[in-house]
């Protein structure tokens, strides 16, 4: 199985297919959010408490959803390049990194805007708040790693080991909310018992949900192309250097 995964990770394969599956995911990401953009604002009904201010969750909720997703990508694909050295495992848990963080700053914002009409504050000390937080520094403190140690083999092994670290703060977000009297509401899509979001609701969501992690994808996946081509451009300047070097 391992030696299965060697071989899809090849980056000439990759590249081959990636380039054939992004036209298709940007389509279908696009397509998707401006569906949900226009069932949030303008199909989906106000809130009978929230009024207008319950169309932030359309924004809101998707992007808490794909920070949380975005780290667990991360810290899935740190463990599979420190376990078997997957020859693209890093590449993605990186280019994973920056999409990550920007949905769980999109989250943060939106969710002050969304808290002030409802709690009169715009921000609180709250377990799942703060934790998300936490969770946003966590992403900065990824790509710091990689930006500030120049040997890539050295930058992929210490932000691995950061991100599996991190990882711990990922149940503590999902479960929050039950662990501790939190201001922030509990789960209302995914239970036990069904959706306490009316179908209204919960389609329009369901769409930008959808539409929000295929344009996740598509920007992991061009931000992967692109590091492949530096990282082959690396070489070979490293390698036009030493044959430089060897000749005086």
């Amino acid at each position: 199985m391992v030696r299965n995964l060697h071989a899809l990770a090849n980056p000439t394969r990759f590249l081959r297919l990636s380039g054939l599956l992004l036209p298709v995911i940007w389509v279908l990401a696009l397509g998707l959010l401006g569906a949900g953009l226009y069932m949030s604002f303008f199909t989906a009904p106000p809130d009978y408490q929230q009024g207008e201010t319950v169309r932030i969750m359309f924004i809101h909720v998707p992007a808490a959803w794909l920070s949380l997703f975005g780290y667990t990508l991360m810290a899935g694909a740190s463990a599979t390049a420190l376990i078997f050295r997957h020859p693209l495992a890093d590449v993605a848990a990186k280019s994973a990194a920056p999409v990550g963080a920007a949905f769980t700053f999109l989250a943060l914002v939106t969710g002050a805007l969304w808290g002030k009409p409802m709690w009169g504050t715009w921000w609180v000390w709250d377990a799942r708040l703060t934790s998300v937080l936490i969770l946003f520094f966590l992403y900065l403190g990824y790509m710091a790693l990689w930006a500030t140690i120049e040997e890539p083999v050295r930058a992929a092994r210490a932000a691995a080991v950061l991100a599996l670290v991190g990882f711990v703060n990922v149940p503590i977000i999902h479960y929050s909310v039950e662990w501790w009297n939190t201001l922030h509401q509990g789960a209302s899509v995914l239970r036990l018992d069904g959706p306490a979001i009316h179908p209204s609701m919960l389609w329009p969501l369901l769409v930008m949900a959808l539409g929000s992690t295929f344009f996740f994808l598509a920007v992991m996946l061009t931000r992967m192309q692109a590091e492949i081509y530096r990282r082959r451009v690396r070489q070979l300047q490293l390698a036009r250097a030493s044959t430089e070097a060897g000749a005086f």
